[in-house]
């Protein structure tokens, strides 16, 4: 199980109705299909990925989990703690902690709270009791506040100030989302990633807007200890590999 000990570049899954989907700027039904989850978690490893992220875009919207059996299919095929196994993470509808630690005995290696842990910020501590390190706290920012229930509320909450708070409870990293440029391809923004790295010592995972390999090493140097990337990958703007690559010369 990878704590990002290198810099990685991680290919996102993220599935509805039991397919794979990239949405434009968070909005439901902007997706744009790219088939079925375990063949497109299957690719992203044999390309050389080492985490995926994976999503239950239904999840997220309802408040449970609605894609679980193509997820646990996903786990099967490639998860483990054989060699073979890549690291997995979940987000999407999960809201208690009890749920989280069934999917972490499942398989998973980290699971993503976004909205339970604005909500309820002691989930974080309570699952992080059981499984250390395990609890990744996802912000997203929006015109630079976060953002909660699907991208629909403001917080008033400033990212770097909520990615501190988490730190304190527990949480084993922090995956920071610019909702504004996600699934855009229209380039990120290097300074929002900066602060909220300069403000906690645990990884920052940055997500959202990635177009380039530029993009992707400006987050490196802005100290994101890992780039989730979607549409740019599914669309071919450029490969796992490439991208991989340019970020290890750097």
């Amino acid at each position: 199980m990878s704590h990002f000990s290198e810099f990685e570049v991680i290919p996102a899954v993220d599935v509805q109705d039991g397919e794979v989907v990239q949405l434009v700027g968070g909005e439901r039904g902007t997706g744009k299909r790219y088939g079925d989850p375990v063949a497109a978690a299957e690719r992203w490893v044999d390309a050389g990925a080492e985490t995926l992220h994976l999503v239950d875009l239904d999840g997220a919207f309802e408040g449970e989990r609605v894609n679980a059996a193509a997820i646990e299919a996903v786990v099967e095929a490639v998860g483990g703690d054989d060699e073979d196994g890549v690291g997995l993470q979940l987000g999407g509808g999960i809201r208690a902690a009890e749920g989280a630690r069934e999917l972490l005995d499942l398989g998973l290696d980290r699971v993503i709270l976004g909205t339970a842990a604005v909500e309820t910020p002691e989930i974080v501590a309570e699952i992080d009791e059981t499984h250390p390190g395990s609890v990744v706290v996802s912000l997203d920012a929006k015109d630079g506040e976060v953002v909660v229930s699907g991208w629909t509320e403001g917080t008033g909450l400033d990212p770097a100030e909520a990615a501190a708070r988490y730190e304190e409870l527990g949480a084993g990293a922090i995956l920071f989302t610019n909702v504004d440029v996600e699934g855009q391809l229209e380039g990120i923004d290097r300074e929002a990633v900066a602060s909220v790295v300069d403000a906690v010592e645990v990884p920052v995972i940055a997500s959202g807007g990635v177009a380039s390999v530029d993009d992707v090493v400006a987050l490196k140097a802005a100290g994101a200890a890992a780039v989730v990337v979607g549409t740019a990958l599914y669309e071919g703007e450029f490969t796992l590999r490439e991208a991989q690559a340019a970020a290890d010369d750097v």
